[in-house]
């Protein structure tokens, strides 16, 4: 531990990973740590909810590089798995099209192999060279965006020099990226969808994204035993070993500043938390808005950084089981195109969107009664436009869209086999987790407004105050937010002259 951080007190905004993992990386350098969440428990959008029998992850359904999440524990002596079991997941996802063929991503190269043989004979060399590309992306990111904590293209240039950015692939969109490899129709759009670990579209985000598929069968896909809250569980069992002290049910205020510095924290009811560091996982955007109180010329500013797109959330606990599907499933639209360009273009619900379904009673049975199955379904969808607001009408017909697109695809009569349902809109998510218009995952990649840049962990409003979460980099996503609280670590270490 560094000398004398521990007079040193940092208040931290915000229970979600990014915070949890701000919490635990400080609390580790010896900081007096205070972590305060306005909701009932910590974890953020990782949630849970019982409900007749059945156990619902409201949140993220898939983790992949669990080393991430085992450095914090790894750093402080201890072992992940004293605290939460996780197990690997195959075949990573089953793909459903329109006219019957299923493809399934799979870890093992000779059943990937035989998949993707489904696609004619070319496809697996097609995918086996897509992959030596995706892999050079992956390792060239996580050598200086995820290790050194790059905040700007500026930054990323100083570190890898101008001819090695050029091996980002910024210029080209990812759909451009994979269309390069890859010429089956089908196999485009499976590689295409990737871009939903951080809710932007493939037609608009730089090919930069496509190092998701490296990740993932690098790192593998993963699930937590027990339900995937358990993730959040055993960050706060460590974070309180570690002496951070947590608040729940307290809501902040405001962040009071004086002559360029944070000062403290206000809760609502009044009360003051003084604090020499502050580090805010509430988004970007609504903090500067309702926590800093910055005027609309300084938001203005912040434009670039558009929110992801949100989602229609259902979770069904269903009297039957469905045998076809993998835990991870897509449902694929006819017309991508189409469905993108609703989604991030026009502000419409998609008339054929392309749908993400998790059962995951496939690898936990104890998380539904007997016979029963729970099925999680997200498709993606606009976030809030409060110039042009969808209705709860809008919503609910795309719900019915929905349930019978499954139904024509092969989940004969789900919706006469709901037992119990929770159903979340763009409004609920605002509501619950505060993000910006509703954005499930931080910031849009978007190559014309942002080059796949996020907003950057320090304020340039406030000296010492620094932000986590999917709204600044490295991104959205599980392991992204938590490797956040890490980078926000060494910026802090380094501010101080201690890194």
């Amino acid at each position: 531990m560094k000398q004398n951080n521990n007079n040193k007190r940092v208040v931290v905004i915000g229970a979600g990973l990014g915070g949890l993992s701000a919490a635990i990386s400080l609390a580790s350098e010896g900081f007096a740590v205070e972590l305060v969440e306005k909701n009932d428990k910590v974890g953020g959008k990782l949630n849970i909810m019982t409900k007749d029998g059945f156990t619902f992850d409201l949140g993220p359904s898939i983790l992949t590089m669990p080393h991430i999440f085992e450095a914090l524990f790894t750093k402080v002596g201890k072992n992940m798995a004293d605290y939460v079991g996780i197990e690997k997941v195959e075949p990573h996802w089953r793909n459903f099209f329109e006219d019957g063929t299923t493809i399934d991503l799979c870890e093992d190269p000779e059943n990937q192999r035989r998949e993707l043989d489904k696609l004619g004979p070319n496809t697996a060399a097609e995918f086996a060279n897509f992959m030596a590309y995706s892999r050079k992306l992956g390792t060239e990111t996580e050598a200086g965006y995820f290790a050194k904590g790059l905040d700007t293209f500026w930054e990323l240039l100083k570190f890898y020099g101008p001819i090695r950015a050029l091996n980002f692939d910024v210029f080209r969109s990812m759909d451009q990226g994979v269309k390069r490899f890859i010429s089956h129709p089908k196999l485009i759009d499976i590689l295409n969808y990737f871009i939903k670990y951080v809710g932007s579209s493939p037609y608009d985000s730089p090919a930069l994204m496509n190092l998701m598929p490296y990740i993932q069968y690098e790192y593998g896909l993963w699930y937590v035993k027990g339900g995937m809250y358990g993730l959040a569980q055993a960050m706060e069992k460590l974070a309180i070993e570690l002496g951070v002290s947590i608040r729940l049910n307290s809501e902040v205020e405001e962040i009071q500043y004086q002559a360029g510095k944070a000062t403290g924290i206000k809760l609502q009811g009044g009360e003051v938390l003084a604090a020499d560091i502050v580090v805010s996982n509430m988004e970007v955007i609504p903090a500067m808005d309702k926590l800093l109180h910055n005027s609309p010329a300084e938001l203005k500013k912040m434009q670039r950084f558009e929110p992801t797109c949100s989602g229609l959330v259902l979770h069904l606990g269903v009297s039957r089981l469905y045998p076809q599907l993998a835990h991870h499933n897509f449902f694929y639209s006819d017309h991508p195109r189409e469905h993108f360009d609703a989604v991030f273009h026009s502000g419409k619900l998609s008339d054929d969107p392309t749908i993400y379904l998790v059962a995951p009673c496939k690898t936990d049975p104890s998380q539904a009664p007997d016979g029963y199955e729970i099925i999680k379904i997200l498709p993606h969808i606009p976030h809030i436009n409060p110039d042009k607001p969808l209705t709860a009408d809008d919503y609910w017909a795309l719900r019915e869209r929905v349930l019978a697109k499954l139904e024509r695809m092969g989940l004969t009569d789900l919706r006469q086999h709901i037992v119990t349902e929770e159903y979340w809109t763009p409004l609920d998510i605002q509501a619950k987790y505060y993000s910006n218009l509703g954005s499930i995952y931080g910031v849009v990649a978007d190559r014309w407004k942002n080059l796949g840049f996020k907003a950057p962990q320090r304020s340039k409003q406030l000296s010492n105050l620094y932000f986590v979460g999917g709204s600044v980099n490295p991104g959205g996503g599980m392991p992204m937010v938590t490797l956040s609280g890490q980078l926000v670590r060494d910026k802090i270490l380094a501010d101080l002259g201690q890194a």
